[in-house]
């Protein structure tokens, strides 16, 4: 049964985080249309997408993306007020221990903690795609693919090479597949120019080549590297073919949002797809993946360090709590940020470079607890 004081300080939890989410996501939503009213007003988008299709999405995904932020604001308003008006020394000194005062407010860190995580876990990739098929059709610019000399092993043995990849037009130049088997290469297609039909999933190859090696020559002339020709093998060339590979564009190259609109289990048939393939995107997906349980639990971190704060009675009081409150988020952000970039640019473990700021932050919060107010 929960007494008075644990209804009290979770109904104060509760209520400060839904009025800053309410506030601060209202003052979002604002920014956002004044930023994109232009491209909506050349787009054909109706007010009913807009409203429900990007903004309800907009809202939700942003919400849960600083709830974090918003609760640990939340612990050092309504805790700070407390600390001024001496409550929390009445507490204290009325016989509850530290611990106990604690209690309420990480009964209501659970509950958000759980709602997060049903949001991150079940609701949101939906919405996400939602958001992103809007932004898509109505605000993206066409997708641009950078990297030249493109290599993708689509199957066991069979390795995929371009030259330079348009999304826009899904062309590429000097387009190859080679088949190898036990080290050796047994046959080669490769085209000036190849384009994707999206409508029958095939590539269309112009002005191809292809080399067939039979076995025992494979075997005598296992270096095949430098494609010297042979009498026997056979060559045959044409204007135009069309050839069926488990590769399309967009697993060579779309944008990193679209990782959000992922569930769990496409998230991890991607990261196995995409470490076959030999992708450069698989840390990316994997800090997301990960993310989506981190971010949750770094509640009880934000809840641990907010109440040490704000618990104890400063000069000057609420403005000093959340100057030195935004300056550790701003830390835990900031550290989030390196982190995940070690891990997606420098190979730094993913799971390693998400939990890392929970992990250093959660001590600090240990800290700041032993050295409160008892």
């Amino acid at each position: 049964m929960l007494k008075t004081f644990d209804r009290y300080i979770i109904r104060q939890f509760l209520g400060t985080f839904v009025f800053l989410l309410l506030l601060i996501m209202a003052i979002a939503v604002v920014f956002d249309i004044s930023e994109k009213t232009n491209d909506f007003n050349e787009s054909s988008a109706t007010v009913k997408e807009i409203a429900l299709d990007y903004y309800v999405n907009f809202v939700l995904y942003y919400s849960n993306l600083f709830s974090g932020l918003f609760i640990f604001l939340a612990v050092l308003l309504f805790t700070s007020r407390m600390a001024g008006r001496s409550e929390v020394i009445a507490t204290l000194s009325s016989g509850v221990s530290f611990p106990r005062f604690i209690r309420p407010y990480f009964i209501a860190a659970t509950i958000l903690t759980s709602l997060s995580l049903y949001v991150n876990v079940f609701l949101l990739p939906a919405a996400n795609r939602t958001r992103l098929e809007f932004e898509r059709r109505y605000i993206w610019n066409a997708y641009r693919l950078d990297d030249n000399n493109i290599l993708r092993e689509v199957a066991p043995g069979t390795i995929v090479y371009m030259e330079s990849l348009d999304m826009k037009s899904r062309s590429a130049n000097r387009f190859a597949i080679s088949q190898w088997e036990n080290g050796a290469l047994r046959s080669r297609i490769a085209a000036d120019r190849a384009i994707y039909d999206s409508a029958t999933g095939a590539w269309q190859l112009f002005d191809y080549t292809v080399r067939l090696i039979p076995r025992e020559l494979a075997r005598a002339n296992p270096d095949t590297t430098g494609l010297r020709l042979s009498t026997r093998e056979i060559i045959t060339q044409g204007s135009r073919i069309d050839t069926v590979i488990p590769l399309t564009p967009n697993d060579l190259g779309q944008r990193l949002a679209i990782a959000a609109a992922l569930d769990r289990v496409e998230i991890a048939d991607f990261i196995r797809a995409e470490k076959m393939r030999g992708g450069s995107t698989v840390a990316f997906y994997e800090v997301e993946q990960h993310q989506r349980t981190a971010y949750p639990f770094a509640t009880y971190v934000f809840t641990l360090i907010g109440v040490g704060i704000a618990s104890r009675k400063v000069r000057g009081g609420t403005g000093v709590h959340l100057v030195l409150g935004v300056m550790l988020i701003l830390i835990f952000i900031f550290m989030g940020k390196i982190t995940t970039v070690a891990a997606t640019n420098s190979g730094f473990n993913p799971m390693l470079a998400v939990w890392l700021p929970n992990i250093v932050f959660g001590l600090v919060g240990v800290w700041i607890y032993w050295k409160a107010p008892k």
